[in-house]
């Protein structure tokens, strides 16, 4: 008796593949049928969720990046 192939993505969490779906979005480099088959499975709050909360991420790194690049001396 043979057992179920189970692909590689199903083997992911619900939250990575979430997380991965919403950082391919931000980088605007996904394949039309990647993203149809993320439409099909991913829940609508979960990604809203996760790019909310990845956004943030973000411009809490960029304030960072450019809090610690004013701070350094210049040399000049």
């Amino acid at each position: 008796m043979k057992s179920p192939q189970v692909m590689p993505s199903q083997q992911r969490s619900p939250v990575l593949r979430t997380v991965t779906a919403v950082l391919w979005s931000f980088v605007g480099l996904r394949s039309r049928q990647a993203s149809e088959k993320d439409a099909l499975q991913l829940s609508p709050f979960h990604v809203i969720a996760a790019g909310l909360v990845l956004l943030v991420l973000f411009v809490l790194a960029l304030v960072a990046l450019v809090h610690w690049a004013v701070q350094q001396p210049t040399g000049f």
